[in-house]
């Protein structure tokens, strides 16, 4: 591999008369966008000559005064722009509304205390309560809004100890993915002085008698790489309270295998400590079992290679209970006896036609939760296997939670459709009694809406499932405007769930439709490996046909058709608009993967090769460079409308990788139609994102999807 030396480029400001010049912009005014310099970066791979003309747009925003001023010239270009968009501010009124309801999440139960998050509505950030018994008055003990001024520092994670006086939980801040674990003294409201630093994809596990926690965290890197070196060496600390982070002790590493991720996981009666290390985002795992009666936590391997996926469901003594693919690729759950040094498997509940997706160990049942045609069914089980019930959900939707002890009956869960936001229930598995917890009151009739879901053909004659949702009321003879959303990867299955901003797309009179693609996991091991790898192609092909089915039924029209998606779904967004721009009128990606040759270079992005491959070997590299979205953006052409959207400061899909796409998509000869970029600013790649953040940002997509796609939007009063 040769490379030419980078061009270290200085780019042009917009002028206040560009910026001027956008305001009217239309497709009889083309806009001007800010001037991106272009490198010489030339690399030869495998005979192929690859060109990299924005490399230094990979540079991180916080160190790079080149890339933070084209930032600023790329916003000031959007900005205005979307302020010339009709009924914006109007959006963004009525998406206020819609988020103004209480949320609540799945309670976490210790003694009789009980643990649970819950926004009023409005609030940037979700605050943690604690009832003392379960009609106990709530008590505020924790709320991130206080944290920062623009409330973007976030509350990621939070886990009681085993009695329920300590919490500990993890800081988020500006979006970024490393974690600042604190400790809450609950009867106290004081915090601690604890404060463990650089711990990143980890859990919080509490040893027994809240002596302390088990986490994971990377080594300090480099304060000038810190967001986009390459994470390597994780490890697995114990932290004992009240201690500093230098007397951690180191439970379990693996310097000779730098790239093993490891998680940790105590046993509800705090007698075993489970390790899973991995070496991707695949569900294959080695595991680790440790003795937790003794100080030093000797351990041994129990399951060795990374084969299969390992999900503990519950334990009572040395029985463990998995979740597992091993001779199951739709999962079985099993009961693994740890009293030898072998351990011995004995199956209880065996593969179904259904998916399982999880399963826990509640009083002295197993509660499942399958997917059934990407829609959720939670059956109950005897600890042999026998099933005894079928919890009773409230509709057609997507459940959470069932967390619980052995002894305990009592479990929580949560559900959610595309019109019904996230209700919490208790549940009692003894009893098979379901009662609402938070039930939360809306600004709109959920009767309002209706959903169907359609199954079409795919390319290769794949069926394939969709779900589509709009106003009851809409007149079917006529197309309508629809946003059509997927995903397609990484074993993730796409069900149904509320989200305030789809709901006003449809309010507004637009289809949402949601097509669960191969390479998700809703059909289990089979439907993810179809989509990725040397198959990922198929995924692209599911979305095109899912938008040619849509225009097929009379659902919508060319003109009318945006496509949506996020993350990975943000690079199946720029693959489909490269090789179907006829499609679609509108093109929004998110926070996408558009690099698909140096993807494996950044953070987390090492990590990616089990869906995508290896850019570094030939055959991986063909099929990579086949569809990355950077590399096939063509010199002319008639593009739909294009919004891409990002964060400066992502650190997990690092956002040179939008830049560079954006960059490139205006240079090209695509057409009258604009190919703007949105960065925001002290966020990251989604989570821990403040409320107000996220109904600006549907409001700049919602007006902008309107305008391409013929949607009326509604007038201010």
């Amino acid at each position: 591999m040769t490379a030419a030396r980078l061009f270290l480029p200085l780019m042009l400001l917009a002028t206040p008369a560009m910026i001027a010049a956008q305001g009217s912009s239309s497709m009889e005014t083309p806009i001007t966008y800010p001037e991106t310099e272009r490198g010489d970066v030339v690399e030869e791979q495998f005979g192929v000559a690859v060109a990299d003309p924005y490399r230094w747009l990979e540079n991180d925003v916080r160190v790079d005064e080149n890339v933070r001023n084209w930032v600023t010239a790329q916003n000031a270009v959007t900005d205005a722009y979307l302020e010339t968009l009709p009924g914006r501010d109007t959006i963004a009124e009525r998406l206020t509304e819609l988020w103004n309801y209480e949320r609540v999440g799945v309670p976490v139960k210790r003694g009789n205390r009980y643990f649970y998050t819950r926004n009023d509505g409005l609030q940037n950030q979700s605050v943690l309560y604690m009832r003392e018994g379960l009609d106990g008055e709530p008590q505020l003990l924790i709320d991130p809004n206080e944290w920062s001024e623009d409330d973007a520092t976030a509350m990621a994670q939070w886990v009681p100890s085993p009695d329920g006086q300590f919490i500990a939980y993890g800081v988020q801040d500006g979006g970024t993915d490393w974690r600042t674990i604190r400790v809450l003294n609950v009867e106290t409201g004081e915090t601690l002085s604890d404060t463990v630093e650089w711990a990143k994809f980890t859990s919080i596990t509490w040893a027994a008698d809240n002596v302390g926690f088990f986490y994971s965290r990377f080594p300090e890197p480099d304060a000038d790489s810190e967001f986009q070196s390459l994470n390597m060496n994780h490890a697995v600390y114990f932290h004992a309270i009240n201690t500093a982070q230098t007397e951690d002790r180191l439970i379990h590493a693996t310097p000779d295998r730098p790239n093993l991720n490891h998680f940790a996981q105590v046993t509800d009666d705090k007698r075993w400590l489970l390790i899973y290390s991995s070496e991707g985002t695949d569900d294959r795992y080695e595991l680790t079992l440790g003795d937790l009666s003794e100080y030093t936590v000797p351990t041994r391997t129990i399951i060795s290679g990374f084969e299969h996926n390992w999900e503990l469901a519950g334990s009572d003594g040395n029985q463990l209970y998995f979740v597992t693919n091993s001779d199951a690729p739709r999962e079985r759950i099993v009961r693994m006896d740890v009293s030898g040094e072998t351990p011995t498997i004995t199956e209880i509940v065996p593969e179904n036609e259904a998916t399982l997706e999880g399963a826990s160990l509640v009083g002295d049942r197993l509660i499942a939760n399958y997917l059934v045609d990407a829609r959720n069914e939670a059956r109950v089980f005897e600890r042999d296997g026998t099933q005894v019930a079928t919890v009773d959900l409230p509709g057609i939707g997507s459940t959470d939670g069932f967390g619980g002890e052995l002894g305990d009956p009592e479990t929580f869960f949560s559900f959610t459709s595309f019109a019904t936001p996230t209700a919490i229930y208790r549940y009692d598995s003894a009893t098979g009694e379901v009662s609402p917890f938070a039930v939360p009151e809306v600004p709109f009739n959920p009767e309002d809406y209706v959903v169907a879901q359609r199954f079409f053909t795919s390319r290769d004659g794949t069926r394939v499932p969709m779900f589509i949702v709009h106003r009851a009321d809409l007149d079917h003879a006529e197309t309508r405007p629809t946003l059509l959303y997927g995903y397609g990867g990484f074993n993730i299955s796409q069900t149904p769930g509320f989200n305030p901003g789809r709901l006003q797309w449809m309010e507004m009179g637009g289809v949402f439709a949601l097509a669960t693609l191969r390479g998700g996991g809703e059909y289990g091991a089979a439907w993810h490996d179809a989509g990725r790898l040397q198959n990922k192609q198929n995924v692209f092909d599911d979305m095109i046909g899912a938008g040619e089915y849509l225009i097929a039924e009379g659902i919508t029209s060319a003109d009318q058709l945006a496509v949506q998606g996020r993350s990975n779904g943000g690079l199946l967004v720029g693959a489909v608009v490269n090789q179907r721009p006829d499609l679609f009128a509108v093109g929004l990606p998110a926070v996408g993967v558009m690099d698909m040759l140096r993807f494996d270079r950044f953070t987390a992005g090492r990590y990616w090769v089990d869906d995508y491959g290896y850019p570094n070997r030939e055959p991986d590299f063909r099929t990579l460079l086949a569809y990355s979205p950077y590399h096939n953006i063509p010199e002319t052409g008639d593009f739909p409308a294009i919004m891409v959207t990002t964060a400066d400061t992502d650190d997990r899909v690092v956002p040179g990788h939008s830049f560079k796409y954006t960059a490139a998509l205006q240079h090209a000869d695509l057409g009258d139609r604009p190919h703007l970029i949105r960065i925001e600013t002290r966020a990251g790649h989604g989570s821990g994102r403040p409320t107000s953040q996220l109904i600006a940002e549907y409001a700049d997509l919602w007006a902008f999807t309107a305008r391409w796609t013929g949607l009326e939007v509604p007038e201010a009063e």
